[in-house]
């Protein structure tokens, strides 16, 4: 897997009782985090057998392109690693930047790859715990049908009616809703580079969350509990993503522009007061 990384992805290896590799994500010189090939490949091992793809990433907001997924997906083939990519939060990619489903790229790597996809984040329905997993090759999804069984459920009514309708019906909302998260990706990364000394970050390509690099800030102690206890604002732990979360938090702008804008301020006045 490549980090930093969502928890749950980091948990997931332990909960299947396997091991976990870490290749570590290169932020650039504008903080765009981008990915080493040579150390990609260096991490897969004799006993690698699946490789964890986010994309978009969460936290950093990558949106991967085709060239890095075809040369993430070759190395995978040649090594005979099964890829399973959490695409959750495909549908929040911004103008310039376009989602490419990894198992999309021929049949050969779809052949390969299991794609998890709900409709959770985009139309706010987590609570009804439905997701999909697309799975051509059938061995492969044989082998997934077996391992959930008494462990993940199946949907019930309420949630297979809300998605089918949300997939239906919703594209006229989530085209508004995508315009609204656009003003406040960017609002944030305004206010950010101009009123919050020492922080910086990347604009996003895709999700609503903002990857916030504090290394420069000097605030003691631990980021959460300084802006906890210092703005009243809950963001999330840099280090609980993994290697390469020191020194970060992540920031949720996936709300109305009047809480983002009062989250903001009471970070700068924090700040201010160092």
């Amino acid at each position: 897997m490549q980090t930093p990384a969502y928890p749950p992805i980091l948990s997931a290896p332990a909960n299947a009782a396997c091991s976990r590799d870490e290749m570590l994500l290169m932020p650039g010189s504008d903080g765009r985090h981008v990915i080493d090939f040579d150390l990609f490949e260096e991490t897969i091992t004799g006993r690698t057998r699946v490789f964890i793809l986010c994309n978009p990433h969460n936290p950093v907001g990558r949106v991967f392109t085709r060239r890095e997924l075809e040369r993430m997906a070759e190395i995978c083939l040649r090594h005979n690693v099964v890829i399973c990519s959490d695409e959750i939060h495909c549908d929040f990619v911004y103008p310039g930047h376009h989602h490419i489903p990894i198992g999309s790229l021929s049949a050969e790597v779809a052949n390969q790859t299991v794609t998890l996809l709900a409709p959770s984040k985009t139309f706010n329905t987590a609570g009804l715990h439905f997701a999909v997993a697309v799975v051509p090759n059938g061995e492969l999804r044989q082998k997934l049908c077996t391992a959930k069984r008494g462990v993940v459920g199946e949907p019930d009514i309420l949630s297979y009616t809300a998605a089918l309708a949300a997939y239906r019906n919703g594209q006229d909302w989530l085209d508004e809703l995508m315009g609204y998260l656009l003003a406040n990706r960017d609002f944030t990364f305004e206010f950010v580079q101009e009123r919050l000394p020492g922080i910086s970050m990347a604009r996003p390509e895709g999700t609503y969350l903002a990857w916030l690099d504090c290394r420069d800030a000097g605030i003691p102690g631990n980021l959460h509990e300084f802006f906890l206890q210092q703005a009243k604002v809950v963001v999330n732990d840099g280090p609980d993503y993994g290697k390469g979360g020191e020194g970060f938090v992540r920031l949720n702008f996936g709300c109305p522009r009047s809480t983002l804008a009062n989250a903001l301020e009471k970070m700068e006045r924090a700040l201010k007061a160092l």
